[in-house]
């Protein structure tokens, strides 16, 4: 029997790219129908030798605002809602290529931990936060005031990101200077992203690299990862038990 149940936490690990430990594959068994303990998943990948892959601190591409308006912290650490659409989060990261960087502007639901809107350019600016938060509200059409929270990056304090949040009825959020643990969660999903994304060489061409952190996001993030903060499921999975259309 452990034979057996061997090869399947050897097949679900490999398939997750090594990011799985025990807690995942013993929640990828059981939705697969095989009854089994955690502690029994936890022996068997220490004897296969099988560990996932280490997250590691990072720093984002974000420019620290100068003699701009600084939103108030309204988020306040308040990583879980009720309900979708009430609050996201959102922030910026980068990539290295042989053609020079791919920056990286995310928006995720603190509902489901999806990310409804994201957007990729070489260059770190307003436009590329504004790209995400406009495929955001695209993808959800929220009808209440939702709240988005973001660091004090000057493309979150520029002019144009204030006036689109305003003709939107957005209600701006900003870390406090200095404490990425006000915006934890997308620090936490760039960690993630991060590591298993983990490449031995560089990406040849910024569209290898957008490539990739597309399938990451789109195919595998909110469509098959599973999240400890809402159960084991993923994102797409939770919102459809929770009858989010």
């Amino acid at each position: 029997m452990d034979e057996r149940l061997q090869l399947q936490i050897t097949a679900i690990h490999k398939s997750s790219k090594a990011c799985y430990g025990a807690p995942r594959i013993h929640a990828e068994l059981r939705a697969s129908g095989v009854r089994v303990g955690k502690k029994r998943v936890a022996r068997l990948l220490r004897l296969a030798g099988l560990k996932p892959k280490k997250r590691r601190h990072f720093r984002t591409g974000a420019v620290s605002a100068q003699n701009y308006p600084i939103a108030g912290n309204v988020l306040n650490r308040q990583f879980t809602t009720a309900i979708p659409n009430a609050a996201w989060v959102a922030d910026v990261t980068y990539f290295a290529t042989h053609e020079g960087w791919l920056y990286l502007a995310v928006v995720l639901d603190l509902f489901s931990r999806r990310v409804v809107g994201w957007s990729m350019s070489p260059r770190n600016d307003t436009n590329l936060v504004l790209s995400a938060l406009s495929m955001a509200m695209q993808n959800r059409s929220p009808s209440n005031n939702v709240l988005v929270h973001t660091d004090r990056g000057s493309q979150y304090a520029s002019l144009d990101y204030r006036r689109f949040i305003a003709n939107r009825c957005i209600v701006p959020s900003m870390s406090r200077k200095g404490d990425c643990w006000d915006n934890a969660v997308m620090e936490s999903f760039f960690a993630s992203l991060k590591v298993e994304l983990k490449r031995a060489t560089l990406w040849a061409t910024r569209s290898e690299a957008r490539t990739a952190i597309f399938e990451y996001i789109e195919s595998w993030y909110n469509r098959q990862r599973r999240h400890s903060t809402i159960s084991y499921l993923s994102p797409v999975e939770f919102e459809k038990c929770q009858h989010v259309t």
